[in-house]
């Protein structure tokens, strides 16, 4: 499959920024059989304004047969912040996390950079094949650890949420979203289909996910400065964290 959209977003943004969304799309290439994931024709690309700078937002979307929804979002401010947000939506009928990943950052330094695979079952617990290869990988030491916010026990235990405070830090960042992506993808080609039963639970445990995240104050803010609260509303529940049926 060939890329579609323009690049020069991508080139002016932080390099993290840059090197983790080529990661991503790398990764879901190299495991998963992708087909296109149709948004609303305006939404793909979106042009705004926010405190006289232009805004800039360009969506990227994928599905598998394990994912209903693969979202890649780039987001660029002026010259004053750039926006990587990246989550996988598993089908309910597969026993899967949610794999959700934010990098912010403004002025050439990161100053928020969050991986997870997060659970969403009722007792928080990942599957064994997760849990297995997740604690086998090496602990990462960070300068600067963030909290999560006070909605943040959606996370796992394997969260990362820091602010990397040089080059080699932000290496290790990007490493492990790599991890991440590689177990997740290999997981979930390796899952079967379950129960209608425990479908319902991943279902709901999906639903309070999307419901969580849409919380984020601080994404919000910044869209309806843009776009208006209406706009903000409909974006945050039908492209960002739109709930499954």
């Amino acid at each position: 499959m060939t890329s579609t959209s323009t690049p020069s977003l991508r080139e002016q943004q932080h390099p993290l920024i840059r090197q983790l969304a080529d990661c991503i799309e790398a990764v879901w290439h190299k495991h998963l059989e992708l087909s296109p994931y149709h948004l609303p024709a305006e939404l793909g690309y979106v042009e705004g304004r926010l405190e006289g700078e232009k805004l800039i937002i360009e969506n990227r979307c994928y599905q598998t047969p394990q994912f209903r929804k693969m979202h890649l979002e780039l987001a660029r401010v002026g010259n004053m912040l750039d926006i990587l947000h990246c989550v996988m939506f598993p089908r309910p009928e597969y026993d899967l996390p949610m794999f959700g990943c934010d990098l912010v950052g403004g002025r050439g330094q990161i100053s928020a950079a969050i991986a997870d695979l997060s659970p969403v079952h009722l007792d928080k617990t990942l599957p064994t094949g997760y849990t297995n290869q997740l604690s086998a990988l090496k602990t990462l030491e960070f300068s600067q650890p963030r909290e999560l916010p006070e909605w943040g026990h959606i996370f796992s235990k394997f969260c990362v949420f820091v602010r990397p405070s040089s080059p080699e830090e932000e290496t290790l960042f990007l490493s492990r979203v790599q991890d991440f992506l590689e177990v997740h993808c290999t997981q979930a080609i390796a899952s079967s289909p379950v129960s209608s039963e425990l479908s319902q639970e991943i279902l709901a445990g999906q639903h309070n996910y999307c419901t969580k995240q849409q919380q984020n104050d601080k994404t919000r803010r910044v869209l309806e400065k843009a776009f208006g609260q209406e706009w903000a509303d409909n974006y945050m529940t039908t492209v960002l964290f739109d709930l499954p049926n």
